[in-house]
């Protein structure tokens, strides 16, 4: 009988951390020298979706499917879980998580459901041992930054410390950027940095409001500034110009030609 595709993905990795003739590099990895290559294709999986590319989509799912393989087999060299445990672990965290899919539970609204999850996996810290009460219980600190902002604000709202609407953001907006100016005009690095800070937290509460992920948000904005800086420099050499040899203001005359062709497509 043939093997599944997961379980062929399983013996692949077995094989490339063998000791005995897998591969150096695969062999000399750590939980914590990878880490960073996992964020890296969750990220590249997000990237795909934003293109709206299926068939890259499907390569970085398969990375990143590589990435939990790669965790799951160190962790069974050392005696701690196998991949099976971990697919077992989510599947019963599924169901214990959606009793209203699996079980007598009703919910009306989304609402009444995101509650019930936010119960459930109180229970869940508490069965841990996990004494904390606060209502940021449970936010990773390894979230990305603005992603992290917005789940501690989520969780401050349920509690009721929360702006009614968007007029009291925008106020704070206007406040954090005149202190940030302020900050600018004593020179002051360390308080420089913590305006930048407060003012990209109102920046991602006032997304949070408008119901628009902030990161999907700048990863839009970042997309678009590398096409148009592209077009800029593709601009310069068909008119045989050295972009970088141009001033500030004729690189600004090609970015406003390119914006305004675009805006016209």
């Amino acid at each position: 009988m043939s093997s599944s595709p997961i379980e062929r993905l399983i013996r692949i990795m077995a094989r490339l951390r063998d000791p005995e003739g897998g591969c150096p590099w695969d062999i000399e990895q750590t939980f914590r020298s990878i880490a960073s290559y996992t964020i890296e294709e969750a990220h590249e999986v997000a990237e795909a979706i934003e293109r709206d590319d299926m068939d890259d989509l499907k390569d970085e799912l398969g990375d990143l499917l590589f990435q939990v393989v790669f965790h799951a087999r160190m962790a069974e060299e050392q005696g701690d879980f196998r991949f099976d445990d971990v697919a077992d672990a989510i599947a019963e965290k599924l169901i214990r998580r959606h009793p209203h899919v699996f079980g007598e539970a009703e919910f009306h609204s989304a609402e009444a459901q995101t509650a019930s999850w936010e119960r459930i996996k109180a229970e869940e810290r508490a069965a841990r041992g996990e004494s904390d009460p606060s209502a940021m219980a449970g936010v990773s600190r390894g979230l990305p930054a603005l992603r992290r902002a917005v789940k501690l604000q989520n969780r401050a709202a349920r509690v009721g410390f929360d702006w009614p609407d968007t007029a009291p953001v925008f106020a704070k907006l206007r406040e954090e950027a005149a202190e940030l100016e302020q900050a600018m005009a004593h020179e002051d690095q360390d308080n420089m940095e913590e305006e930048i800070g407060d003012l990209l937290f109102v920046v991602a509460n006032l997304a949070r409001h408008l119901d628009i992920d902030p990161g999907a948000a700048l990863r839009r904005s970042n997309h678009k500034f590398e096409q148009r800086f592209r077009a800029m420099e593709d601009l310069a050499r068909e008119r045989r110009q050295d972009f970088a040899s141009l001033s500030l203001e004729q690189q600004d005359g090609l970015y406003e030609e390119i914006k305004s062709r675009r805006n016209q497509s």
